[in-house]
This record gives structure tokens, C-alpha cells and sequence, in this order.
């Protein structure tokens, strides 16, 4: 895992060139995870990476950690019937395991929107943009399942806060998300 791999595009605060229905998805700020099981006869989520590594560079800074220290980090792909639709990737600093996101260490196969958006008492950030390609690590982590690989995705982070610990949740739109019924 490369650690400095970067996109020369920054994290953005507003979507450009996107299409109408792909710029819904991006900016619902609702529970994704409850957005897709509402369109699919079977959801699931598949757990693909979780353990203690370092973070990347474009997530340091917003996750608080320094650049040798580890942190908690989880990938899954969210699965809408047989079809996997968006890529996960979520990381919460050591020190914040052992608080209000310890629960993330026994979430398994289940969601983590689903813990998120049950307690009213955490506050999300604004959501931020990228659009990202080949050689981005989340790009190429994404497209592991992906037999056609698209020219690009697009992604979207936020952090979520409960007293002041906090966990930055990035989902990777899949172009298959695109098949589901708005």
C-alpha cells in the first residue's frame, strides 16, 4: 500500500461536471446505506480490509494523526443484490477506538451507516468531492471488482463526530449505482 499516492485534484466542497442523477447520489446527505436497501431486494455488506495501518496523506490532517502513527482503517463494498455499488473506506485514529467508535471493531459484515445515523447525537461535517482515477488508492482499491475499469469515479468524504472523537467515512461510487432506481 503506497501511503503518499495522491491525485493532483483536491477535495472539494462542490460538485463539477457530474450528471443529474450521479450528483444525487453524491450530495443525498441522508444514510446511504438505507438509500440503497430501499432500491434492491437484498443488501449486504462485504468486508474486505480492516486493521491497523497508516494513513494516507490527503487523510491525515482531518483524522488528526501524524504521519507514523496508525490508525483504524475498514474497506467494504455495500452490495445491492449481486452487484457491488459503492466502495467504503473508513478510518478512525487509534486513540479513538477505545471511545465512542469501539463498536467499530465488531461490526463485521454489518454497516457502519446503520450505527452512524441511529444516534442523532453525531454531527457529520460537510460532505467534499473528488473525482478519482487509475494510481489513487481509493480508485484502484474500488476497482477490485470491477471487471470493466471506468476512466474515473467519483467519491465523497465526511467525518462523523460524537464527543469529539471522530471517524472520516470516504464512499466510491461504483458506476453500477448508476442501474439503481432514484
Amino acid at each position: 500500500m503506497t501511503i503518499n499516492n495522491f491525485c493532483s485534484e483536491l477535495w472539494r466542497a462542490l460538485l463539477i461536471s457530474t450528471c443529474y442523477d450521479q450528483r444525487r447520489w453524491l450530495q443525498d446527505r441522508g444514510s446511504l446505506t438505507k438509500r440503497i436497501q430501499n432500491r434492491c431486494n437484498h443488501f449486504f455488506v462485504k468486508p474486505v480490509f480492516q486493521s491497523f495501518s497508516k494513513v494516507y496523506d490527503d487523510e491525515l490532517q482531518i483524522i488528526g494523526v501524524r504521519r507514523d502513527e496508525l490508525a483504524m482503517v475498514r474497506e467494504v463494498f455495500l452490495y445491492c443484490d449481486d452487484t457491488p455499488v459503492v466502495f467504503a473506506h473508513s478510518t478512525v485514529a487509534r486513540k479513538n477506538l477505545r471511545g465512542v467508535w469501539r463498536a467499530l471493531n465488531g461490526l463485521g459484515n454489518k454497516s457502519l451507516g446503520t450505527m452512524l445515523f441511529s444516534n442523532p447525537r453525531i454531527k457529520r461535517t460537510p460532505l467534499e468531492f473528488k473525482k478519482i482515477r487509475r494510481g489513487h488508492f481509493l480508485y484502484d482499491r474500488a476497482c477490485v471488482s470491477l471487471q470493466a475499469k471506468p476512466t474515473y469515479l467519483w467519491a465523497r468524504r465526511s467525518l462523523f463526530t460524537l464527543h469529539g472523537q471522530s471517524i472520516l467515512v470516504t464512499e466510491v461510487f461504483l458506476p453500477s449505482i448508476l442501474h439503481l432506481s432514484l
